[in-house]
C-alpha cells in the first residue's frame, strides 16, 4: 500500500511519527479538514496532470481551483488530469491519497503560490486517511519540488 511507501520515506528522515492516520475518511479536502480539525484552504492538495507524456503533480492549496489560462501559459499544454487508473499506474498512489512523497521515478512536482500564505499545510500521505502537518520549508524539502508555479485561482 502507497502509505506504507510514504512512511517508510518519512522513517528514513526520522519523521514516520508525524504521520497521522485517521478512522475517518481524508479523501477530499472536506473531509481531510473535518479529520483535522483545520480550515480546508489549509489542505495541501496534491493534483495529477499529464503534460505531453510526462506526469506532473501541482501541490495546490485546497480552497484553489486550476486556473486553465495560467496552467496552459505556464506548461504550453491544456490541463489534462490524470483517471484515477493512471494516477495510481503513474504516480504510485490512489486518488485521495496522491501526494508529494515516494512517487515513482518520472513524476515532476510543483508547489502552486496558494501555499505560500500558510505556516503550515496538510498533504496526504498516500492513503484515504492520511496526513502530515509540514512548514512550507518541510515541504519544498521532502516534496522533492522542481519549482513553485502560479497556476491557481479563487485564493488571493
Amino acid at each position: 500500500m502507497a502509505i506504507e511507501k510514504v512512511k517508510a520515506y518519512f522513517r528514513q528522515l526520522g519523521m514516520e511519527e508525524r504521520v497521522l492516520e485517521f478512522t475517518v475518511s481524508s479523501a477530499t479536502v472536506e473531509l481531510a479538514a473535518e479529520a483535522l480539525h483545520c480550515e480546508p484552504c489549509r489542505i495541501a492538495k496534491t493534483l495529477s496532470f499529464m503534460v505531453g507524456e510526462k506526469p506532473i503533480l501541482i501541490v495546490a492549496a485546497g480552497d484553489t481551483k486550476i486556473d486553465n489560462p495560467k496552467y496552459k501559459a505556464r506548461f504550453g499544454a491544456k490541463a489534462k488530469m490524470l483517471t484515477p487508473e493512471e494516477a495510481e499506474t503513474l504516480i504510485g498512489h490512489a486518488v485521495g491519497g496522491v501526494c508529494p512523497f515516494a512517487v515513482n521515478d518520472g513524476v515532476t512536482v510543483y508547489l502552486d503560490e496558494s501555499l505560500k500564505r500558510f505556516e503550515t499545510v496538510f498533504p496526504a500521505c498516500g492513503s484515504g486517511n492520511s496526513a502530515i502537518e509540514l512548514t512550507i520549508p518541510e515541504l519544498e524539502k521532502y516534496s522533492g519540488y522542481t519549482e513553485w508555479v502560479d497556476v491557481c485561482k479563487n485564493w488571493g
